[in-house]
C-alpha cells in the first residue's frame, strides 16, 4: 500500500474516532438537522484539505501530518466552544460584574448586584436613554432623582415645582414630582415610572418602590440583591 493510501486512511480512522466519541460525550449538540449539517460540512471541508495535503504532487509526509494535526485540533477546538459557548457567555457576564458591580450579573431573566463596600446596593439603569446609578432605598416611595441626574435628563429644575414633601432620616426634603417614560435595568424595563427631583443635592439618586413596587419581586440573599421582573 502506499505511504499517501496509507496516511488517508489512518486519518480517516483517527477522524471518525474522535467523531464517535465526541458525540458520545455531547449528545445533546446533534439532536438538531442544522448541528448534522454543520458536522457534515466540517468534515467534507477537513476531507478536502487532507487529500489535497496527500495527493499534492510535492507531498511530504511529516509536513503533511503536522498539519492534519493542526486542523483535526482546530475543529475539536472550534467544536468545543460551540458546546460551551453558553458556560462561555455567562462566566463573561460574571467577571463583567466583579469589576463593574452595579451591572449585574444577569440570570434565568433576573438581575443580581452584589453588595457595594459601603454595604449599599448600587444599580446601573439607563433611564429614557441615558444611564444612571442609583442607590437601592426600599424605605423611599418614589424614585428620587438628584438635581444633577435630573439636568442629565433634560429637566428644567428651574421650572419644576417643588410641591411634594418628604420625610426622611435626614429630616424634610422637599421634591418636584415628574414621569419617566422607560427605566431599563439589565432585562427589566418599566415604562412610566413615578420620580421626584430632590430639592437639595443628593450623593446620588434613589430607586425607590415606585420602581421596585412593579417588579415581580426583589429579595437580598448571601449579600446580593436581586430583582426580577
Amino acid at each position: 500500500m502506499k505511504r499517501p493510501l496509507a496516511i488517508l486512511i489512518a486519518a480517516a480512522a483517527a477522524l471518525a474516532v474522535l467523531v464517535v466519541w465526541l458525540i458520545n460525550r455531547y449528545p445533546g449538540v446533534l439532536s438538531g438537522s442544522s448541528g448534522k449539517l454543520d458536522l457534515v460540512y466540517s468534515l467534507l471541508l477537513l476531507a478536502l484539505v487532507t487529500a489535497t495535503l496527500v495527493l499534492h504532487r510535492r507531498f511530504k509526509s511529516q509536513p503533511a501530518l503536522k498539519h492534519l494535526g493542526v486542523w483535526l485540533l482546530l475543529g475539536v477546538g472550534l467544536f468545543l466552544a460551540y458546546t460551551f459557548r453558553h458556560d462561555a457567555e455567562y462566566l463573561g457576564r460574571r467577571l463583567i460584574g466583579e469589576f463593574n458591580p452595579s451591572a449585574g450579573v444577569i440570570e434565568d431573566g433576573a438581575v443580581t448586584f452584589p453588595v457595594s463596600a459601603d454595604g449599599h446596593f448600587v444599580v446601573e439603569a439607563v433611564v429614557d436613554g441615558t444611564p444612571l446609578r442609583f442607590l437601592v432605598d426600599t424605605g423611599a416611595s418614589d424614585v428620587v432623582l438628584s438635581p444633577d441626574d435630573a439636568i442629565r435628563l433634560g429637566f428644567d429644575i428651574a421650572a419644576l415645582s417643588f410641591d411634594k414633601t418628604y420625610r426622611t432620616a435626614n429630616g424634610v426634603v422637599r421634591g418636584a414630582p415628574v414621569t419617566l417614560r422607560r427605566i431599563v435595568v439589565g432585562p427589566i424595563v418599566l415604562d412610566n415610572v413615578r420620580a421626584s427631583v430632590n430639592g437639595a443635592a443628593m450623593e446620588r439618586s434613589l430607586l425607590g418602590m415606585s420602581f421596585l413596587g412593579r417588579l415581580s419581586g426583589y429579595s437580598v440573599s448571601n449579600d446580593a440583591l436581586t430583582l426580577r421582573p
